[in-house]
C-alpha cells in the first residue's frame, strides 16, 4: 500500500478497499494537499455527456482541478467506457476514483492499474492486533494522549481492530483525567466478540453467579442466534487448541486471537480432551434443538452454559 499522495505526484489515483476508515483518511489527505476546492461527483448517477467537462481541462475559475468520482463501477456503461477516456485526461486535472470493491477482472480496472496510482486499504482482521496497537499508539500520541503499551493493548483487545471504534474510543478517553485499563472498562463498551468470549470463559470457569448476571445483560441486548453462533465459534477454538500437537499453531491456522488462544489453552489443559469432546457434543445437541425450536433459544443457551459451568 502506498503512502498518501499530494496533488503533484500523480494525475490519476484509485483508492480501493473495504477499510472505509483508511479510505476516508487517504482521501482527506489528497484534498488537504490540493490548493483549491475539490469537485465531488457521484459516479452512479454520472452521464456520458458530463465526462468532457470533468476530465478535459481547467475552468474559468481554476487552472488546476481535483475531481473525485465515487462508485463509478456501479455505473456499468460508463465503467466500460473509462479506458477510452483515461488518455484524454487533461494535465490540469487530478482524477481520484474511490471504489470500495471494484471488479478486478474488468477491462476498466486493468486499465486503471496501468495508468493510476493504486492505493489499496483492506479491512483489518484479528490477526492485525499488533498493527492496530501500533496505529492506536501513534494516533493517541498525535492527539496528545499518553497511553502506555499495556493500556493500548487492553483498549484494542476490548474494542477490536475496527479503526472507527478505536478512533471514537480515543475521543471519549481524551475527556478523562487519567487513562487506565480500569477507566477503559468503565467508559468503553466492549465489542461483541469479547463479551461472548467472557461469557464462554465464565461458564468454563464454573462461576455460576457471574454467568447469570452476564446472561441477563446479553438477553436484553443481543440476538440469541447470533450469540449462539459466536459461542459455537469459541467452542470450536477450544477444540482446536485442545487437539493441536506440538507441530501445529491453532492461533495461526484457525485465525484465533493469540490472547484468546492462550486462555483457551489453559482451559483445555485443565479440562482434558474427553471433556472438550463432551462440550462439542453439547453444542451440537443445542444447535439441533434450536433448529427444531425445542425451547426458547435463550433457555437453550442458558441450559448449555450452566451445564458447562457444572
Amino acid at each position: 500500500m502506498s503512502g498518501h499522495l499530494s496533488y503533484t505526484e500523480t494525475m490519476i489515483t484509485l483508492l480501493t478497499g473495504d477499510n472505509s476508515f483508511e479510505l476516508r483518511e487517504a482521501l482527506q489527505a489528497i484534498v488537504a494537499g490540493f490548493d483549491g476546492a475539490a469537485e465531488r461527483v457521484d459516479g452512479a448517477g454520472l452521464e456520458l455527456r458530463q465526462l468532457p467537462d470533468l476530465l478535459m481541462g481547467g475552468t474559468l475559475f481554476a487552472e488546476k482541478r481535483l475531481v473525485i468520482i465515487s462508485d463509478l463501477s456501479s455505473n456499468s456503461s460508463l465503467w466500460q467506457k473509462l479506458p477510452s477516456w483515461l488518455p484524454r485526461l487533461s494535465d490540469d486535472v487530478h482524477l481520484v476514483l474511490v471504489e470500495e470493491k471494484p471488479d478486478k477482472r474488468t477491462v476498466a480496472y486493468k486499465a486503471l492499474k496501468e495508468a493510476a496510482q493504486v492505493q489499496e486499504y483492506p479491512a483489518w482482521t484479528e490477526r492485525d492486533q499488533y498493527k492496530a496497537e501500533q496505529w492506536l499508539e501513534a494516533r493517541a500520541k498525535g492527539q496528545g494522549l499518553k497511553l502506555d503499551k499495556k493500556t493500548v493493548h487492553h483498549l484494542v483487545t476490548r474494542v477490536g481492530v475496527d479503526q472507527w471504534l478505536l478512533a471514537n474510543a480515543l475521543e471519549t478517553l481524551a475527556l478523562l483525567d487519567e487513562i487506565t485499563p480500569e477507566a477503559i472498562n468503565r467508559t468503553i463498551i466492549a465489542n461483541e466478540s469479547e463479551n461472548i468470549f467472557e461469557l464462554f470463559e465464565t461458564a468454563l470457569s464454573g462461576n455460576r453467579a457471574a454467568l447469570q448476571d452476564t446472561l441477563r445483560t446479553l438477553e436484553q441486548q443481543e440476538d440469541p442466534y447470533a450469540t449462539f453462533a459466536l459461542l459455537s465459534s469459541q467452542a470450536f477454538s477450544l477444540s482446536a487448541v485442545a487437539y493441536a500437537d506440538n507441530t501445529q499453531n491453532p492461533s495461526k491456522d484457525f485465525a484465533i486471537h493469540p490472547f484468546v488462544a492462550s486462555k483457551l489453552t489453559r482451559h483445555a489443559q485443565r479440562l482434558g480432551k474427553p471433556a472438550v469432546t463432551r462440550i462439542m457434543k453439547q453444542f451440537a445437541q443445542t444447535d439441533a434443538d434450536m433448529k427444531v425450536s425445542k425451547a426458547e433459544p435463550w433457555i437453550l443457551i442458558e441450559r448449555l452454559l450452566f451445564d458447562l459451568a457444572s
